[in-house]
C-alpha cells in the first residue's frame, strides 16, 4: 500500500516554495519583534541577549531560509535528481521553525536544548542537499555543502558563548555567518548574473571571465578572514579596497545598459552594489572614519535582503511556469528594500543627528517591501504550476 502524504499541498511541492514563504514571513515578524523589543515595548525572556537575537535571527533565521529554499531547487536542476518533497520537506521547515521559537522558551527549556533544536537545521539541509550531489557525482558543487557546515559553525560559536564553553565567540559567529553568505551569493552571482541577463534581455551574450571570477571571491575570502583575525588600519582598508575594485571589474563586465528596463535584472545589479559599498565602507571604518555597523548593514541590508528579495522573486516565476516579469507591486517593493538601506547606511553618515529618525524609516521601508512580497507572491507559491508540470 502506497503512503499518502499527509503535506501533499503544493506548498510543499519544492524547496523554494515553502521556504521563500517562511523567509518573507520572518522578514515582517523578526523585524516587528526586534522593533518592539528595542522600544521597550514587548519584554520577553530570550535565550539569547540583546542584539545577539537580531543578528543570529535575520542572518540564520531570514537568509538561512532563503538560501535553504534556493539550494534544494537549484540542485535539483543541476544534476537532475530529486529533492525533498511533501512530508520530508514539512519536517525540515517545522526544524527551522521550532529554531526561531523556542529561543522565547528560555527558562522553561534547557538551554542545551534549544541550542540543539536551532543548530540541527543547518547540518540537516547539507545532509539533503548533498544526497543528490553525490549521487550525480557533480564534484564542483559540494562547494556549496561546505558553506552549509560553515554557516553552522559560526552558528555554534553563537551557541557556545551562550552556554558558556567559549568566551567572547558570538560576535566572531555572527562575523562568520555574514562573511559565509556573502561569498555565498558572490559564488552564485557568477552562475547566475551572466544566465539571468542573457535571457533577460534577448541578443546579449555575456562572456565570463573565470580569472576574474576567482580573484573578486578571494579578495572578499581576504577581508572576511582579516576582519575575523581582529586585523584593521591600513592592511584592512588595502584588502577592502582591492575587494572593492575587483568585484566592481566583475560586475561591469556583466553590465548591460538595458538592465534598467527589466526590474528583476536591475535589483541583482544593485544589490551587487551594495556589496561593493559594504567593502568600500570596510576601509573608512579600518580607519574609524565611518561606524563599523555602516559596513555591516551595507552587507546584510544591502548585500544579503535586496538580492535575495529580488532572487526569490524570479524563482518563484520561473518555477512556477510563469512569465519573468513582476508586477508594478514588486518593482516599488525593490525600490523600497533599497531605499532602506540607504537610510541604514548612506544617510547616517550625511546627517548623523537624524540617525534614530532614519532607522526608523528604513525600517518602515522594509516592512512595506516584505510586506508587498508577501501579498504577491504567497498566493503563488502556495499554488500548483500554471504550465502543470511539477514543482
Amino acid at each position: 500500500m502506497k503512503k499518502q502524504n499527509i503535506f501533499d499541498y503544493p506548498l510543499f511541492a519544492l524547496g523554494f516554495r515553502v521556504f521563500f514563504a517562511l523567509a518573507g514571513l520572518s522578514a515582517l515578524i523578526l523585524i516587528v519583534l526586534w522593533n518592539a523589543i528595542v522600544k521597550g515595548d514587548l519584554l520577553v525572556d530570550n535565550y539569547f541577549a540583546g542584539s545577539y537575537w537580531h543578528g543570529h535571527e535575520m542572518l540564520l533565521g531570514y537568509a538561512v531560509a532563503v538560501i535553504a529554499g534556493f539550494l534544494l531547487t537549484a540542485v535539483k536542476n543541476w544534476t537532475g535528481r530529486p529533492t525533498l518533497t511533501g512530508d520530508q520537506l514539512a519536517g525540515l521547515c517545522l526544524l527551522w521553525l521550532y529554531g526561531r521559537i523556542v529561543p522565547f522558551y528560555a527558562g522553561l527549556l534547557p538551554d542545551g536544548l534549544i541550542a540543539l533544536v536551532d543548530f540541527a537545521f543547518l547540518p540537516m539541509l547539507a545532509i539533503q542537499v548533498s544526497k543528490p550531489i553525490l549521487q550525480a557525482k557533480q564534484v564542483k558543487n559540494l562547494v556549496f555543502i561546505a558553506i552549509l557546515l560553515v554557516l553552522a559553525l559560526g552558528n555554534a560559536l553563537i551557541h557556545a558563548e551562550i552556554l558558556g564553553l567559549l568566551k567572547s565567540s558570538a560576535g566572531i559567529g555572527i562575523e562568520l555567518v555574514v562573511a559565509t553568505i556573502i561569498v555565498l551569493i558572490l559564488v552564485i552571482a557568477g552562475r547566475v548574473f551572466p544566465f539571468f541577463t542573457e535571457r533577460g534581455l534577448s541578443g546579449t551574450l555575456i562572456i565570463r571571465n573565470p580569472l576574474l571570477d576567482g580573484l573578486a571571491i578571494g579578495a572578499a575570502v581576504l577581508v572576511f578572514t582579516m576582519q575575523l583575525a581582529d586585523v584593521s588600519g591600513g592592511v584592512l582598508a588595502t584588502l577592502a579596497i582591492i575587494a572593492a575594485l575587483v568585484n566592481s571589474a566583475r560586475l561591469s563586465g556583466w553590465y548591460v545598459r538595458r538592465i534598467w528596463y527589466v526590474p528583476l535584472l536591475w535589483v541583482l545589479y544593485v544589490g551587487y552594489g551594495w556589496i561593493i559599498a559594504g567593502f568600500l565602507l570596510t576601509a573608512l571604518a579600518a580607519y574609524s572614519l565611518v561606524m563599523p555597523a555602516l559596513a555591516l548593514h551595507a552587507f546584510t541590508v544591502g548585500g544579503i535582503a535586496v538580492l535575495t528579495l529580488g532572487m526569490m522573486a524570479r524563482v518563484s516565476l520561473g518555477h512556477t511556469g510563469r512569465a519573468l516579469k513582476v508586477s508594478n507591486a514588486i518593482a516599488i517593493a525593490f525600490v523600497l528594500i533599497n531605499l532602506a538601506t540607504l537610510f541604514r547606511v548612506l544617510l547616517p553618515i550625511a546627517i548623523p543627528d537624524w540617525y534614530g529618525l532614519l532607522v526608523y524609516v528604513s525600517t518602515l521601508c522594509w516592512l512595506a517591501a516584505f510586506a508587498l512580497f508577501v501579498f504577491v507572491y504567497m498566493p503563488i507559491l502556495a499554488r500548483a504550476r500554471i504550465d502543470g508540470q511539477e514543482g
